[in-house]
Protein backbone atom coordinates (compact mmCIF):
# COMPACT_ATOMS: atom_id res chain seq x y z
CA UNK A 1 0.00 0.00 0.00
CA UNK A 2 1.23 3.70 -1.14
CA UNK A 3 2.14 5.44 1.79
CA UNK A 4 2.61 9.44 1.62
CA UNK A 5 5.12 11.13 3.45
CA UNK A 6 5.20 14.70 3.98
CA UNK A 7 7.54 16.69 6.44
CA UNK A 8 8.75 19.92 6.26
CA UNK A 9 5.72 20.99 4.00
CA UNK A 10 3.64 20.61 7.46
CA UNK A 11 5.98 22.35 9.92
CA UNK A 12 4.42 26.02 10.18
CA UNK A 13 6.44 28.40 12.14
CA UNK A 14 4.04 31.28 13.50
CA UNK A 15 6.17 34.22 14.35
CA UNK A 16 4.50 35.07 17.35
CA UNK A 17 5.20 31.67 18.04
CA UNK A 18 8.96 31.29 17.79
CA UNK A 19 10.05 33.19 20.29
CA UNK A 20 8.46 30.95 23.03
CA UNK A 21 9.97 28.08 24.87
CA UNK A 22 8.81 25.21 22.98
CA UNK A 23 10.12 21.31 23.97
CA UNK A 24 12.85 20.68 21.81
CA UNK A 25 11.90 16.87 22.07
CA UNK A 26 10.66 16.36 17.60
CA UNK A 27 7.17 15.67 17.74
CA UNK A 28 5.81 12.04 17.53
CA UNK A 29 5.16 10.96 13.72
CA UNK A 30 1.28 10.49 13.44
CA UNK A 31 -0.17 8.03 10.73
CA UNK A 32 -4.53 8.99 9.77
CA UNK A 33 -6.27 6.15 8.04
CA UNK A 34 -9.15 5.94 6.93
CA UNK A 35 -12.28 3.64 8.32
CA UNK A 36 -15.52 3.27 8.70
CA UNK A 37 -17.68 6.32 9.79
CA UNK A 38 -18.58 6.21 13.68
CA UNK A 39 -20.95 8.84 14.21
CA UNK A 40 -21.25 10.06 18.33
CA UNK A 41 -25.36 10.26 18.98
CA UNK A 42 -26.68 13.93 19.08
CA UNK A 43 -29.90 14.89 20.59
CA UNK A 44 -33.14 15.42 19.31
CA UNK A 45 -35.58 18.96 19.55
CA UNK A 46 -38.60 19.34 19.88
CA UNK A 47 -39.34 18.98 16.05
CA UNK A 48 -37.57 15.79 16.32
CA UNK A 49 -34.89 16.60 14.24
CA UNK A 50 -31.71 15.15 15.15
CA UNK A 51 -28.96 17.97 16.79
CA UNK A 52 -25.94 18.77 15.19
CA UNK A 53 -22.79 18.47 18.01
CA UNK A 54 -21.49 21.53 18.86
CA UNK A 55 -18.26 21.25 21.38
CA UNK A 56 -16.08 18.72 22.46
CA UNK A 57 -17.88 15.71 23.99
CA UNK A 58 -16.54 13.92 26.64
CA UNK A 59 -16.59 10.46 27.42
CA UNK A 60 -16.26 7.93 31.17
CA UNK A 61 -16.77 4.06 31.67
CA UNK A 62 -18.13 2.72 35.10
CA UNK A 63 -17.24 -0.45 37.00
CA UNK A 64 -19.49 -2.82 34.80
CA UNK A 65 -18.03 -1.81 31.39
CA UNK A 66 -20.36 0.98 30.29
CA UNK A 67 -19.34 3.86 27.93
CA UNK A 68 -21.13 7.17 28.53
CA UNK A 69 -20.79 9.97 26.10
CA UNK A 70 -22.02 13.51 26.40
CA UNK A 71 -22.51 15.67 23.60
CA UNK A 72 -24.04 18.89 23.62
CA UNK A 73 -25.78 21.64 21.10
CA UNK A 74 -27.27 24.02 22.99
CA UNK A 75 -27.67 21.62 25.86
CA UNK A 76 -25.92 18.41 26.58
CA UNK A 77 -27.33 15.01 25.99
CA UNK A 78 -26.63 11.70 27.39
CA UNK A 79 -25.59 8.27 25.31
CA UNK A 80 -24.42 4.85 26.45
CA UNK A 81 -23.51 1.70 25.26
CA UNK A 82 -20.46 -0.89 25.58
CA UNK A 83 -18.29 0.78 23.15
CA UNK A 84 -17.96 3.94 20.60
CA UNK A 85 -19.79 1.53 17.74
CA UNK A 86 -22.63 0.81 20.07
CA UNK A 87 -23.79 4.06 21.54
CA UNK A 88 -27.75 4.48 22.35
CA UNK A 89 -29.06 6.88 19.64
CA UNK A 90 -30.63 9.55 19.69
CA UNK A 91 -28.79 10.95 23.13
CA UNK A 92 -30.92 11.45 25.62
CA UNK A 93 -31.12 14.97 27.61
CA UNK A 94 -30.07 15.01 30.99
CA UNK A 95 -31.13 17.88 33.73
CA UNK A 96 -28.80 20.56 35.43
CA UNK A 97 -30.31 21.53 38.34
CA UNK A 98 -30.56 25.19 37.87
CA UNK A 99 -28.90 28.58 39.33
CA UNK A 100 -30.15 32.20 39.78
CA UNK A 101 -26.93 33.36 38.52
CA UNK A 102 -26.21 31.29 35.48
CA UNK A 103 -28.44 31.83 32.12
CA UNK A 104 -28.52 30.95 28.75
CA UNK A 105 -26.76 27.99 26.72
CA UNK A 106 -24.34 24.95 28.78
CA UNK A 107 -22.36 22.84 26.67
CA UNK A 108 -20.70 19.85 29.10
CA UNK A 109 -17.21 20.13 27.10
CA UNK A 110 -15.30 18.23 30.05
CA UNK A 111 -15.67 15.31 32.43
CA UNK A 112 -13.66 13.05 35.43
CA UNK A 113 -15.10 9.81 36.85
CA UNK A 114 -13.75 9.93 40.11
CA UNK A 115 -12.83 6.17 42.16
CA UNK A 116 -15.92 6.06 44.25
CA UNK A 117 -17.87 6.44 40.82
CA UNK A 118 -19.23 10.48 41.49
CA UNK A 119 -18.76 12.36 37.64
CA UNK A 120 -17.34 15.89 37.77
CA UNK A 121 -18.84 18.06 34.45
CA UNK A 122 -17.52 21.44 33.43
CA UNK A 123 -19.73 23.34 31.22
CA UNK A 124 -19.48 26.38 28.58
CA UNK A 125 -22.18 28.98 29.40
CA UNK A 126 -23.05 31.74 27.05
CA UNK A 127 -25.27 34.20 28.89
CA UNK A 128 -27.29 36.30 26.51
CA UNK A 129 -27.54 40.13 27.11
CA UNK A 130 -24.52 41.73 27.57
CA UNK A 131 -24.47 43.92 24.31
CA UNK A 132 -26.99 46.24 23.99
CA UNK A 133 -26.14 47.02 20.28
CA UNK A 134 -25.81 43.66 19.03
CA UNK A 135 -28.07 40.88 20.86
CA UNK A 136 -26.28 37.80 19.22
CA UNK A 137 -23.40 38.24 20.79
CA UNK A 138 -21.95 36.58 24.18
CA UNK A 139 -19.21 36.39 26.19
CA UNK A 140 -18.86 32.40 27.58
CA UNK A 141 -17.64 31.16 30.83
CA UNK A 142 -16.58 27.99 32.25
CA UNK A 143 -18.98 25.99 35.15
CA UNK A 144 -18.55 23.23 37.12
CA UNK A 145 -20.87 20.24 37.62
CA UNK A 146 -20.98 17.39 39.92
CA UNK A 147 -23.54 13.96 39.39
CA UNK A 148 -24.25 11.00 41.30
CA UNK A 149 -25.84 9.07 38.76
CA UNK A 150 -23.66 8.44 35.79
CA UNK A 151 -24.62 12.25 34.19
CA UNK A 152 -28.66 11.99 33.88
CA UNK A 153 -28.74 14.75 36.79
CA UNK A 154 -26.16 17.25 37.49
CA UNK A 155 -25.75 19.58 40.76
CA UNK A 156 -24.33 22.86 39.48
CA UNK A 157 -21.35 24.19 41.55
CA UNK A 158 -21.30 27.64 39.92
CA UNK A 159 -18.66 29.37 37.39
CA UNK A 160 -15.04 28.66 38.29
CA UNK A 161 -13.81 31.09 34.95
CA UNK A 162 -14.53 33.63 33.56
CA UNK A 163 -13.27 36.93 31.81
CA UNK A 164 -11.90 40.41 33.73
CA UNK A 165 -14.76 43.08 34.07
CA UNK A 166 -14.53 45.57 31.73
CA UNK A 167 -13.02 42.89 28.94
CA UNK A 168 -16.17 43.00 26.26
CA UNK A 169 -16.18 45.03 23.04
CA UNK A 170 -19.55 45.23 21.92
CA UNK A 171 -18.16 46.77 18.50
CA UNK A 172 -16.00 43.56 18.20
CA UNK A 173 -16.23 42.04 14.04
CA UNK A 174 -16.33 38.70 15.18
CA UNK A 175 -19.85 36.84 14.11
CA UNK A 176 -19.97 35.17 18.12
CA UNK A 177 -18.40 36.32 20.84
CA UNK A 178 -17.66 40.29 22.36
CA UNK A 179 -15.04 38.66 24.90
CA UNK A 180 -15.19 35.57 27.61
CA UNK A 181 -13.25 32.59 28.68
CA UNK A 182 -14.27 28.96 26.96
CA UNK A 183 -14.46 26.71 24.20
CA UNK A 184 -12.52 23.88 26.54
CA UNK A 185 -11.29 21.08 27.79
CA UNK A 186 -9.80 19.80 31.50
CA UNK A 187 -7.48 16.81 32.07
CA UNK A 188 -6.35 15.40 35.08
CA UNK A 189 -2.93 15.13 35.44
CA UNK A 190 -0.93 11.83 35.95
CA UNK A 191 0.10 12.57 39.60
CA UNK A 192 -3.74 13.29 40.06
CA UNK A 193 -2.54 16.22 42.05
CA UNK A 194 -4.11 19.34 39.29
CA UNK A 195 -7.06 19.83 36.95
CA UNK A 196 -5.76 21.61 34.04
CA UNK A 197 -8.41 23.74 31.62
CA UNK A 198 -6.81 24.34 28.57
CA UNK A 199 -9.06 27.50 27.49
CA UNK A 200 -10.02 29.92 24.52
CA UNK A 201 -9.70 33.77 25.07
CA UNK A 202 -11.70 36.24 23.62
CA UNK A 203 -10.58 39.49 25.53
CA UNK A 204 -11.22 42.90 23.74
CA UNK A 205 -7.32 43.40 24.51
CA UNK A 206 -5.17 41.11 21.69
CA UNK A 207 -2.39 40.72 23.93
CA UNK A 208 -4.59 38.69 26.37
CA UNK A 209 -6.30 36.54 23.70
CA UNK A 210 -5.56 33.06 22.42
CA UNK A 211 -5.28 29.30 24.37
CA UNK A 212 -4.45 29.41 27.74
CA UNK A 213 -4.26 27.21 30.82
CA UNK A 214 -5.83 27.59 34.32
CA UNK A 215 -5.44 24.68 37.29
CA UNK A 216 -7.05 23.45 40.50
CA UNK A 217 -6.26 21.42 43.01
CA UNK A 218 -7.72 17.62 42.94
CA UNK A 219 -8.68 17.95 46.68
CA UNK A 220 -11.32 21.42 45.38
CA UNK A 221 -13.14 19.50 43.24
CA UNK A 222 -16.55 19.92 45.05
CA UNK A 223 -16.05 23.60 46.33
CA UNK A 224 -14.06 24.79 43.20
CA UNK A 225 -15.53 28.04 43.08
CA UNK A 226 -12.43 30.60 43.51
CA UNK A 227 -10.12 27.80 43.64
CA UNK A 228 -9.24 27.88 39.69
CA UNK A 229 -6.28 29.65 39.15
CA UNK A 230 -4.58 31.02 35.71
CA UNK A 231 -1.42 31.00 34.69
CA UNK A 232 0.36 34.23 34.24
CA UNK A 233 3.28 35.12 32.44
CA UNK A 234 3.87 38.95 34.22
CA UNK A 235 4.64 39.53 37.47
CA UNK A 236 8.41 40.39 39.53
CA UNK A 237 10.20 37.75 38.31
CA UNK A 238 8.86 37.56 34.68
CA UNK A 239 8.83 33.73 34.71
CA UNK A 240 4.88 33.43 35.29
CA UNK A 241 3.37 31.38 37.40
CA UNK A 242 -0.14 30.46 38.99
CA UNK A 243 -1.19 33.49 40.66
CA UNK A 244 -4.22 35.05 38.21
CA UNK A 245 -7.83 34.33 39.90
CA UNK A 246 -9.71 32.04 37.44
CA UNK A 247 -13.14 34.65 37.96
CA UNK A 248 -11.67 37.92 36.55
CA UNK A 249 -7.61 37.58 36.81
CA UNK A 250 -5.69 37.29 33.11
CA UNK A 251 -3.89 35.14 31.04
CA UNK A 252 -0.59 34.94 29.18
CA UNK A 253 -1.69 32.67 26.60
CA UNK A 254 0.46 29.26 25.69
CA UNK A 255 -0.63 29.73 21.99
CA UNK A 256 -1.76 33.74 21.33
CA UNK A 257 -4.07 34.45 18.75
CA UNK A 258 -1.75 35.70 15.32
CA UNK A 259 -4.80 38.47 14.73
CA UNK A 260 -7.00 40.22 16.81
CA UNK A 261 -10.22 37.84 17.40
CA UNK A 262 -12.22 41.20 16.78
CA UNK A 263 -11.03 42.03 13.37
CA UNK A 264 -12.98 40.75 10.14
CA UNK A 265 -9.35 39.12 9.46
CA UNK A 266 -8.90 37.29 12.92
CA UNK A 267 -6.50 34.46 13.13
CA UNK A 268 -6.61 32.17 15.88
CA UNK A 269 -6.14 28.80 17.81
CA UNK A 270 -9.00 27.76 19.75
CA UNK A 271 -11.07 24.60 20.91
CA UNK A 272 -8.36 22.38 22.66
CA UNK A 273 -9.02 18.93 23.44
CA UNK A 274 -6.32 17.45 25.32
CA UNK A 275 -6.10 13.79 26.04
CA UNK A 276 -3.06 11.81 27.86
CA UNK A 277 -1.22 9.10 25.40
CA UNK A 278 -0.25 6.01 27.07
CA UNK A 279 2.09 4.69 24.09
CA UNK A 280 3.97 8.38 23.45
CA UNK A 281 3.59 8.62 27.42
CA UNK A 282 3.24 12.12 26.92
CA UNK A 283 0.21 15.27 26.47
CA UNK A 284 -1.42 15.55 23.18
CA UNK A 285 -3.60 18.66 21.95
CA UNK A 286 -5.56 19.44 18.93
CA UNK A 287 -6.56 23.10 17.98
CA UNK A 288 -8.98 24.08 15.66
CA UNK A 289 -7.63 27.14 13.62
CA UNK A 290 -9.88 30.29 12.56
CA UNK A 291 -8.95 32.38 9.90
CA UNK A 292 -11.61 35.45 10.56
CA UNK A 293 -14.68 36.59 12.16
CA UNK A 294 -17.08 34.12 10.47
CA UNK A 295 -14.90 31.45 11.90
CA UNK A 296 -13.84 29.61 9.29
CA UNK A 297 -11.67 26.57 9.51
CA UNK A 298 -8.63 26.94 8.21
CA UNK A 299 -6.93 23.52 9.65
CA UNK A 300 -6.71 21.57 12.36
CA UNK A 301 -3.70 21.27 14.29
CA UNK A 302 -1.65 19.34 16.33
CA UNK A 303 0.80 19.64 19.74
CA UNK A 304 2.70 18.23 22.33
CA UNK A 305 3.60 18.48 26.05
CA UNK A 306 5.71 16.14 28.41
CA UNK A 307 4.29 18.59 31.53
CA UNK A 308 1.60 20.15 32.05
CA UNK A 309 2.99 22.42 34.74
CA UNK A 310 4.96 24.00 31.90
CA UNK A 311 2.26 26.08 30.01
CA UNK A 312 5.11 27.17 27.35
CA UNK A 313 6.70 23.10 27.40
CA UNK A 314 3.94 23.15 24.21
CA UNK A 315 5.43 21.98 20.83
CA UNK A 316 4.76 24.43 17.97
CA UNK A 317 0.89 23.50 16.53
CA UNK A 318 1.62 21.51 12.86
CA UNK A 319 -1.42 20.75 10.53
CA UNK A 320 -2.65 17.88 9.90
CA UNK A 321 -3.44 16.62 6.85
CA UNK A 322 -7.81 17.23 6.82
CA UNK A 323 -9.85 18.78 4.09
CA UNK A 324 -10.40 22.08 6.36
CA UNK A 325 -13.77 22.11 5.47
CA UNK A 326 -14.57 18.97 7.77
CA UNK A 327 -15.55 21.01 10.78
CA UNK A 328 -14.52 22.00 14.41
CA UNK A 329 -14.34 20.30 17.52
CA UNK A 330 -11.25 17.80 17.04
CA UNK A 331 -10.74 15.24 19.38
CA UNK A 332 -9.32 11.72 19.98
CA UNK A 333 -11.13 8.70 21.85
CA UNK A 334 -9.07 6.01 22.69
CA UNK A 335 -10.36 2.45 21.41
CA UNK A 336 -9.68 0.26 24.27
CA UNK A 337 -11.58 -0.74 27.29
CA UNK A 338 -10.79 2.57 30.09
CA UNK A 339 -9.87 4.45 26.82
CA UNK A 340 -11.95 8.18 26.73
CA UNK A 341 -11.24 11.49 25.21
CA UNK A 342 -8.72 12.42 27.95
CA UNK A 343 -6.63 8.24 27.76
CA UNK A 344 -6.11 7.11 24.51
CA UNK A 345 -3.27 4.82 23.03
CA UNK A 346 -0.90 4.02 19.80
CA UNK A 347 -4.20 3.23 17.97
CA UNK A 348 -7.53 5.49 18.56
CA UNK A 349 -10.06 7.53 16.93
CA UNK A 350 -9.65 11.37 14.91
CA UNK A 351 -13.43 12.99 15.54
CA UNK A 352 -14.71 15.95 13.94
CA UNK A 353 -18.11 17.96 15.05
CA UNK A 354 -18.62 14.18 16.51
CA UNK A 355 -17.78 12.25 13.17
CA UNK A 356 -14.99 9.91 12.93
CA UNK A 357 -13.84 8.57 9.45
CA UNK A 358 -10.24 7.97 11.07
CA UNK A 359 -7.85 6.15 12.90
CA UNK A 360 -5.24 8.14 14.70
CA UNK A 361 -2.02 6.30 14.69
CA UNK A 362 0.83 7.94 17.22
CA UNK A 363 4.56 6.57 16.77
CA UNK A 364 7.24 7.53 19.22
CA UNK A 365 10.35 9.28 17.50
CA UNK A 366 12.44 8.22 20.13
CA UNK A 367 12.44 4.29 19.15
CA UNK A 368 13.37 3.70 15.29
CA UNK A 369 11.44 0.58 15.02
CA UNK A 370 8.71 1.80 16.42
CA UNK A 371 7.04 3.33 13.25
CA UNK A 372 8.34 0.31 11.12
CA UNK A 373 5.40 -1.86 13.18
CA UNK A 374 2.61 -0.59 11.91
CA UNK A 375 -0.41 -1.76 13.96
CA UNK A 376 -3.42 -3.68 12.41
CA UNK A 377 -6.19 -2.27 10.95
CA UNK A 378 -9.49 -3.88 10.06
CA UNK A 379 -9.88 -5.24 6.65
CA UNK A 380 -10.78 -2.97 3.63
CA UNK A 381 -14.46 -3.41 2.47
CA UNK A 382 -13.01 -2.32 -1.27
CA UNK A 383 -10.63 -0.43 -2.61
CA UNK A 384 -10.09 2.47 -0.18
CA UNK A 385 -7.54 5.44 -0.05
CA UNK A 386 -3.88 5.19 0.81
CA UNK A 387 -2.48 5.52 4.39
CA UNK A 388 -1.71 9.33 5.00
CA UNK A 389 1.25 9.61 6.93
CA UNK A 390 2.67 12.75 7.97
CA UNK A 391 6.07 13.10 10.09
CA UNK A 392 6.01 16.06 12.33
CA UNK A 393 8.65 17.24 12.97
CA UNK A 394 9.84 20.53 14.07
CA UNK A 395 13.29 22.47 13.43
CA UNK A 396 15.02 23.11 16.12
CA UNK A 397 16.14 26.45 15.05
CA UNK A 398 12.91 27.20 13.95
CA UNK A 399 11.55 27.19 17.78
Amino acid sequence: MMIAKTAAALFLAFGVLTSLAYSAEPPPIIELRPASLVSLPGGVDGSGRILGIDSNSPAEWDDAGNLFVFTSSQRPFRSIGVNLFNLSRPALPVTIQPRTDVKGGQWIEATYRAGDGTLYGWYHNEPPGLCANNSRLTAPRIGALVSHDDGLTWQDLGIVLEAPPGSLYCDTKNYFFAGGNGDFSVILDQNEQYFYFFISTYHRQFSEQGVAVARMRFEDRDNPVGKVWKWWGGGPSGLGAWTEPGLGGRVTATFPALIDWHRVNANAFWGPSVHYNTHLETYVMLLNHAVDKDWTQEGIYISFNRNLEDPLGWSAPQRLQLNQQLGWYPQVIGLDGGETDKLAGQVSRLFISGRSSWEIVFYRTDNEDDYLQIPPRPAPRGRGEPIIRATLRAKSEER
